[in-house]
């Protein structure tokens, strides 16, 4: 799972300052605002001293994110949700193909048991 999908970014096209708070809400799935608000509030912590300097050294180190790392907002929230939970995406997909699976076998077998010369021919490569 290291590919530049699963990386976070710092996302200077919704950056307020450095966009490191942006590109950690588009790899969480996020809303931005809860991101940037639970900065601030650990900024009155006792995480205070930690919080600002990692802060810039991510701003600093993070890489900016491409703008054509999603064809549309659906592959955003897909990269999303395999990050947070890539087991329960996998999953998914599984029951996606077993259901794609289930109903090309009820059209094979709806067409198949209308024409005896295919099932025929079928029954022959058998």
């Amino acid at each position: 799972m290291n590919g530049p999908r699963t990386t976070l970014y710092r996302d200077k096209q919704n950056a307020k300052l450095m966009g490191v708070c942006a590109g950690i809400a588009d790899y969480t799935g996020i809303n931005a605002m809860w991101v940037r608000l639970g900065f601030v509030i650990s900024l009155f912590t006792p995480l205070s001293g930690v919080t600002l300097p990692l802060y810039f050294i991510a701003g600093l180190f993070l890489n900016k994110k491409p703008a054509h790392l999603y064809v549309d907002q659906d592959e955003q929230k897909y990269w999303q949700r395999v990050r947070q939970s890539p087991k329960r995406t996998a999953r998914e997909i599984r029951a996606r193909f077993r259901d794609i699976d289930r109903r090309l076998a009820e059209v094979e077998s709806f067409y198949v048991t209308s024409n005896p010369r295919l099932s025929a021919e079928i029954e022959r490569l058998r």
